[in-house]
């Protein structure tokens, strides 16, 4: 893919439809895929996956967020420290 070909980084988030992407990583080989991010949803996709992940028309209605869903959405939680080895041998 020629650095033409890339993909638009304004174009529309494949999940929420919204216009801000931010630009998040390059390939090693220049110019074959692009790591994109939203800034609404956070969404993220490299563009050489398939335009069902990396197109709005095309991706899977089941998954599409709207501002109210992503307002609403519980937060992730945190992720738990790590356990202890004597934790771990505990616990079986």
């Amino acid at each position: 893919m020629s650095e033409t070909e890339m993909s638009d980084t304004n174009a529309l988030c494949p999940r929420c439809a919204h216009g801000a992407i931010e630009h998040i990583f390059d390939s090693p080989v220049p110019g074959v895929w692009e790591v994109l991010q939203c800034g609404r949803c956070l969404y993220m996709w490299r563009t050489s996956e398939p335009a069902r992940r990396t197109r709005r028309d095309a991706y899977p209605a089941e998954f599409m967020m709207t501002p109210e869903d992503i307002g609403t959405a519980p937060e992730v939680p945190a992720v738990p420290p790590l356990r202890t080895s004597a934790a771990r041998t505990a616990a079986g």
